[in-house]
């Protein structure tokens, strides 16, 4: 079932609250507002208001058998990757950038935040259906820049599917296949090489050598010969 409101703080805090609460919101359901006044992104990043564009979170039950639930940013950016296709219909070529940007043109098409809570994972994401905030580091795209704007409705629906479809194939499937789909479908290709500012703040840069299987860390190969493992950072 999908939720939608006209204004919050913050999709992910409030079905944080209400798993923390004991409500019924439970796998499957989505919030979704029309206008955010406190949204946030990956690393603290504050998330513009985003009027006109698809701002909801969702919820993930988690099971000892399920694979690390960090690699949920896999299905996320997968199951944006999928209903942006759809909406395009061939009119562009999405790709995703490790860990979980969804790109057009090169540019910055969505965000992901995961958080986990009291056994559950919330799953935020914004995509740019309308119109795309101005950062100071990258480049940004909205859907609006290539065909007309998506009803919030139709997008909000086609996404909840989406994102049900790849959780499944990654509870099923196991995250092999998930990382296999995500690499098809990525900018990365082996021996490109790939500056990464890490979670410590240093940056790094190397080889793409691939995703480790066991959590999608990106794996890089150094000028010496020597691997680096980097499970949270930002590519350059």
């Amino acid at each position: 079932m999908i939720h939608f409101v006209d204004e919050t703080g913050s999709t992910n805090a409030d079905v944080a609250d209400a798993v923390r609460a004991g409500s019924e919101f439970s796998e499957g359901d989505w919030l979704v507002a029309r206008r955010q006044t406190a949204g946030r992104g990956r690393q603290g990043r504050e998330w513009f208001d985003g009027s006109g564009n698809f701002m909801g979170s969702t919820l993930v039950s988690l099971a000892d058998q399920d694979p690390p639930p960090a690699s949920l940013s896999f299905v996320a950016a997968l199951a944006v990757y999928d209903a942006v296709s759809m909406a395009l219909s061939g009119t562009a070529q999405p790709q995703i950038k490790w860990p979980n940007d969804v790109l057009l043109n090169g540019a910055k098409l969505s965000g992901i935040l995961l958080e986990m809570v009291k056994g559950h994972i919330v799953v935020g994401i914004g995509v740019n259906l309308a119109r795309a905030p101005s950062l100071p580091d990258r480049e940004t795209a909205a859907l609006a820049d290539f065909i007309p704007v998506p009803e919030l409705e139709w997008f909000g629906q086609t996404l909840a599917e989406c994102f049900s479809d790849r959780a499944d194939a990654w509870r099923q499937g196991g995250l092999g296949a998930t990382l296999s789909e995500f690499q098809a479908a990525s900018i990365h290709t082996p021996g490109a090489q790939v500056r990464v500012h890490d979670q410590d703040g240093s940056r790094v840069e190397g080889a793409f050598s691939g995703l480790d299987e066991n959590d999608g860390a990106l794996r890089l190969r150094l000028a010496d010969g020597s691997e680096r493992v980097i499970r949270a950072g930002d590519i350059l």
